[in-house]
């Protein structure tokens, strides 16, 4: 009997991730990505312990360490008068907890040990896909270079704006947020000895839209800066957009000193606007089934898009191998079955934006496991 291929539309970090999981258990894969190679690109990656756990059970975890920092705390302070409103032990005391830490990084430095886990065979490079059909009996991908493949399932990783997911259910509208965020890497040598430079920290404005977060890069090496403001009139979704620094400045010039010195340290920043997506009625149909942004996009104030991806992904390579499914349509839906809450719940918490300012609790995100939860009643 032909053994069966799954096609993955997506070569970021959720798809990596499914490839990774499904050969690890047995399931041949073909990766199309529309980038010609793989290149360093991207600024900040932070992996909550429930991200990290699954990311051990690939075997990449080690990878990671090596690059990565490991902030001792996450602090939550008043963003005018500094005041500590909530402080969570992470490092030694998270893997303790949760059976990993927390890892903030370079987001190449992660794509990077994904990849080397994936053999350059299985992956397709400069596939950009532009139409999907499901036949009936497979799936043909189209790509813009005008060929074509032909898989017997395909998972839609291709990011919020999903061409598997048009595919399946149509065009949808992002909604913009009315929120800007900003970013920024600077060297810690540049900060002048602040305190708090090996920690998450995030300095909270007036409102859920006004806030400053920093954490650790590179072994400790840089600080990642994010900043966000609601501001009517850009409307650029792009991540690699320049921002205005003195603009970005002028925003927080009431906020406290410590949060000040972090942007008077920035010489130049990125801009984006940040939107939100309807919930989707559905994450699978027929030979299709979608993950990470491309079912779920999340604002980023709990640092779970990359978090839930790698979930996803995980959970959808134990239920498409699970000999109990009989088919892909049935480990399609218990997939959709055992991951539909948990991220319809961090994606109202991430727009809410009030995780851990006040508790020192993140149990039930970061003590997930995507590796043992249970998949059948």
């Amino acid at each position: 009997m032909k053994e069966r291929i799954i096609g993955i539309s997506g070569a970021g970090i959720g798809g990596l991730t499914a490839a990774i999981a499904l050969r690890k258990l047995g399931r041949q894969v073909k990766v199309f990505e529309q980038a010609k190679q793989f290149a360093r690109v991207g600024a900040d990656i932070n992996l909550t312990p429930n991200a990290v756990r699954a990311l051990d059970g690939l075997g990449v975890g080690e990878a990671l360490r090596e690059t990565a920092a490991r902030p001792k705390y996450r602090i939550s302070r008043d963003g005018f008068t500094g005041e500590e409103t909530s402080r969570l032990e992470l490092s030694a005391a998270a893997e303790s907890r949760y059976g990993a830490p927390q890892l903030t990084m370079h987001r190449a430095d992660l794509m990077t040990a994904l990849e080397a886990a994936v053999p350059s065979e299985y992956v397709r490079l400069g596939k950009r896909t532009i139409q999907v059909r499901d036949d009936g009996d497979g799936v043909t991908v189209q790509f813009e270079d005008g060929s074509h493949e032909k898989v017997d399932v395909l998972i839609g990783a291709d990011g919020i704006h999903s061409t598997v997911r048009t595919a399946m259910l149509g065009k949808e509208q992002p909604q913009f947020t009315g929120v800007v965020a900003y970013r920024a890497v600077v060297p810690v040598e540049k900060l002048g000895g602040l305190p708090n430079m090996d920690n998450f920290t995030k300095w909270w404005g007036p409102n859920p839209d006004v806030q400053i977060v920093s954490f650790p890069l590179s072994r400790g090496k840089d600080l990642f800066i994010f900043a966000t403001t609601p501001q009517g009139g850009w409307e650029l979704e792009s991540w690699t957009a320049p921002g205005d620094v003195g603009e970005l400045r002028e925003i927080y010039k009431d906020f406290h000193p410590e949060a000040r010195a972090l942007l008077a340290a920035c010489d130049s920043v990125l801009k984006s606007a940040l939107y939100i997506r309807d919930p989707l009625p559905t994450w699978h149909k027929g030979r299709m089934v979608l993950l990470g942004d491309a079912c779920h996009p999340m604002m980023p104030f709990m640092a779970q898009g990359a978090g839930q991806a790698i979930e996803d992904a995980v959970v959808l390579a134990r239920c498409l191998t699970d000999p109990r499914l009989a088919d892909e349509p049935s480990a399609f839906k218990v997939y959709q079955d055992a991951r539909l809450n948990r991220t319809s719940r961090i994606q109202i918490g991430s727009r809410g934006n009030a995780w851990l300012k006040d508790g020192n609790n993140g149990d039930w995100v970061y003590a997930y496991d995507a590796w043992a939860v249970p998949l059948l009643a």
